[in-house]
């Protein structure tokens, strides 16, 4: 009888270490492209492909190594794809995905409890995912009232959007400790070098760098 008996198929199933150097490596290569189309260079020419990948890379991995000036190079199209790759790279794209599940109100299943129990170095599933909110509303909150903080100084200095846009751009990077910042437009790599004397700037980007480094 045994021997008419079929045994079934294994499906062979991918660790979840594997996808989160997939999806890493995924972002990566979308955010390569998409820096690398004419529509993220301020002067409409493609800033070229390697440079594109080496900047999705470093923003991606948060390392803040640059080889173009992030203001003069890139257009707000392409501050928007550095900025996303920071952010996801800083909090995880487990955390991203798990922004989405909420608000579709969908279930977190088993094996994406691994994986994010993967993704932010974890042995045990229990509560992964509170966790996983906690981190999402603790980020928000910080980056929040760094940007309030920031636009203090930055709006009288450039302008209401263009203060409120260096503002949330500085605190996401400062929190996900990215390095990268829109004040070319003073003088390109500058950096923060201008406000070298500006207590309210410091402070609030020491702050965010010290508790973005802290983590979870």
């Amino acid at each position: 009888m045994a021997l008419f008996l079929r045994r079934k198929p294994r499906v062979k199933r991918v660790k979840p270490a594997r996808i989160v150097v997939f999806v890493f490596i995924s972002m990566i290569l979308v955010g390569a492209i998409l820096l690398a189309l004419p529509a993220a260079s301020r002067n409409g020419e493609s800033v070229g492909f390697f440079d594109a990948l080496y900047t999705a890379t470093s923003a991606t991995c948060v390392t803040g190594l640059i080889v173009v000036d992030t203001y003069t190079q890139y257009s707000v199209f392409g501050q928007i794809v550095i900025i996303a790759l920071i952010q996801i790279g800083g909090i995880g794209f487990m955390t991203v995905l798990t922004i989405f599940s909420m608000l579709l109100r969908r279930r977190i299943g088993l094996r994406e409890r691994m994986t994010m129990a993967t993704a932010f170095g974890i042995d045990e599933l229990d509560g992964i995912v509170r966790l996983v909110r906690h981190v999402i509303i603790g980020t928000a909150f910080f980056e929040l009232a760094g940007a309030l903080l920031l636009m203090t100084r930055f709006i009288p200095l450039f302008g209401f959007w263009g203060g409120v846009g260096r503002s949330f751009f500085t605190s996401i990077s400062a929190f996900c400790n990215a390095g990268f910042d829109l004040m070319g437009s003073i003088k390109p790599f500058s950096s923060l070098t201008y406000f070298a004397g500006d207590v309210v700037v410091n402070l609030t980007v020491m702050a965010l760098i010290i508790i973005g480094g802290l983590g979870f």
